[in-house]
């Protein structure tokens, strides 16, 4: 399985909360996984954002962040072209999307049509979860934005 992580669900690989030891298998059972080059700037940003409104203390912060910055060098880390800007603009004009989540889908779906392979977007973001879905990638979790009455995890 190609696997490809937005901010979402990657963040919980660090993090324990719901869905962690979940998403910690999905990537170990992934033949590749892969982000966006993105990734790694909103990761420092929910990081320090964690810690500055005391979600996390300053040290287990601190900790997920080193232990992402050693994982990292391990992803498949899909630079940013102008051919995936391209595409964002479109999928978020059509779909609705936030930028980064614009950019998380055109990079998932470049990747997808660049390798000839289905791939898997994870994402706890249900706006994404349902673009990606009419876009033809295929999501994880399975049922998550299709459950009308859960909030994003």
């Amino acid at each position: 399985m190609i696997l490809y992580l937005d901010t979402s669900a990657l963040v919980k690989r660090y993090v324990i909360e719901a869905y962690t030891s979940e998403v910690i298998q999905l990537i170990e059972l992934a033949d590749v996984a892969g982000s966006c080059v993105l990734t790694s700037v909103e990761m420092a940003a929910t990081l320090a954002k964690a810690s500055r409104q005391k979600w996390l203390a300053r040290v287990e912060a601190e900790t997920a962040w080193n232990d992402f910055l050693d994982h990292w060098q391990g992803f498949a880390r899909l630079s940013i072209t102008p051919g995936i800007l391209d595409r964002a603009w479109r999928l978020a004009w059509e779909h609705g999307l936030r930028g980064y989540d614009a950019v998380h889908l055109a990079a998932a779906v470049l990747w997808q049509d660049t390798l000839e392979m289905p791939i898997t977007l994870a994402t706890f973001d249900r706006e994404l979860w349902l673009a990606a879905s009419k876009a033809g990638i295929s999501v994880w979790p399975e049922q998550f934005g299709t459950e009308k009455t859960k909030k994003d995890a």
